[in-house]
């Protein structure tokens, strides 16, 4: 792809127009917003008048004026991109938060079987979760295994199977509705980490018979940084789940201030304290700008970027350890290579925004709302000079950060 090539792409990608919809740096190729998304130029302008007019002149009335709905009302919205109806997803705490309401409800409904199945190499606050999870009902375990050892794992003790959709680090993606039917027959309920493939790729939990889900706010959604989360709850078991966390939110009746606790019919039972509205603002703003989208063009341009970056990563000899087939990876794509870490950080000082995940990757998120083909080509270019030059041998890129 030579560079009038990939100008001549942007001018025809029926996405170009999103791009100006973000308030993106001059000098800087965004390629991290698998891990957080850029800030929509909407958002601003949202979050001055929650703090000026809403919370600043409205004070306590907002709460009646829009406030008190924003978990329903946002998680709507976020149903309308994975294919769930709106009363199935709510806006509500983090995405561990979430997770580990959902494992100990689901632990408990499906006693006497205690086993929460999933994948080692799973995002680790996942596992972590769910070894908490099993700590607060008697008898749980975790029986954590290697990817091709799931299907000989589930069995006619697996209360529940609990897969991140897509891989953080490989991109690697599950077949949601053959490992979801594969659960169904053992008996067991699935659980669906979403929080690399909303606003990434097509999503339908209900085609796939999905029972529960989460995913967060701050990643392709573009929510802002620490964005509250959204968990999915099937209609069909809403009335026989019980969240674990009994706030006054998720109450039935939570101002008539009573004792003794009476979960909330629906999806509103999953909620627990009081929302933060300054971050509900931001998120919702990031979410309306997928009201238009047409989540096809957003398949078919992730799946043209990745092909362009992984061509270069071929020539400069890099070692790509994502999927080549589309319809098996999200939206990243990552490459090995021995000073991975310095790597990343020889790039980012070049204006190239990628990430590391130990011990050996270099990950690159291909965000198509915002992302050109161009941006891809330069980034090729300034990526061959760093490899070329030896850049990334200057010791002071391998000194690690607190985040990388």
């Amino acid at each position: 792809m030579t560079r009038d090539d990939a100008r001549a792409l942007d001018a025809a990608d029926p996405l170009r127009p999103y791009r100006d919809r973000f308030a993106l740096p001059d000098g800087v190729i965004y390629l991290d917003g698998n891990s957080l998304g850029p800030l929509p130029r909407e958002t601003a302008p949202a979050l001055a008048d929650m703090a000026e007019r809403q919370w600043g002149e409205r004070l306590i009335r907002s709460w009646n004026e829009g406030w008190i709905d924003a978990p329903q009302r946002i998680g709507g919205k976020i149903a309308a991109l994975i294919g769930a109806e709106p009363d199935e997803v709510i806006v509500a705490d983090s995405t561990s938060v979430n997770l580990f309401k959902l494992l100990v409800a689901a632990l408990r409904h499906a006693a006497p079987r205690t086993t929460i199945v999933s994948e080692t190499g799973n995002f680790p606050t996942d596992l972590h979760i769910a070894e908490g999870a099993t700590d607060c009902v008697p008898g749980a375990r975790l029986n954590a295994v290697a990817r091709a050892d799931l299907s000989t794992a589930i069995d006619d003790d697996t209360a529940l199977l609990m897969l991140t959709h897509v891989h953080y680090k490989t991109a690697e993606r599950f077949d949601m509705a053959a490992w979801t039917t594969r659960a169904h027959d053992a008996g067991a309920l699935a659980l669906w980490d979403l929080s690399h493939s909303v606003g990434a790729i097509p999503l339908d939990l209900n085609a796939a018979g999905a029972d529960l889900a989460i995913g967060c706010g701050y990643k392709y959604l573009n929510g802002g940084p620490g964005a509250p989360a959204f968990l999915f709850v099937s209609r069909r078991l809403q009335e026989q789940l019980a969240s674990p966390l009994s706030g006054w939110m998720g109450h039935a009746a939570p101002f008539e201030f009573g004792d003794a606790y009476s979960p909330a019919p629906g999806i509103k039972r999953w909620l627990a304290g009081t929302p933060s509205m300054l971050a509900m603002v931001g998120l919702e703003a990031g979410i309306d700008l997928w009201r238009d989208v047409d989540q096809q063009h957003v398949a078919a341009k992730s799946a043209a970027l990745f092909d362009a970056l992984a061509a270069i990563g071929g020539r400069l000899g890099l070692e790509c350890v994502s999927p080549t087939d589309p319809s098996a990876r999200g939206s990243h794509i990552s490459f090995r290579h021995p000073k991975a870490y310095a790597l990343c950080q020889a790039l980012i000082e070049r204006g190239v925004i990628g990430d590391f995940r130990a011990p050996d990757v270099v990950r690159f998120g291909l965000t198509p709302l915002y992302l050109g083909f161009e941006d891809i080509w330069q980034a090729g270019e300034i990526l061959r000079d760093v490899l070329e030059s030896g850049a990334a041998d200057d010791p002071r890129f391998a000194t690690r950060a607190a985040v990388t």
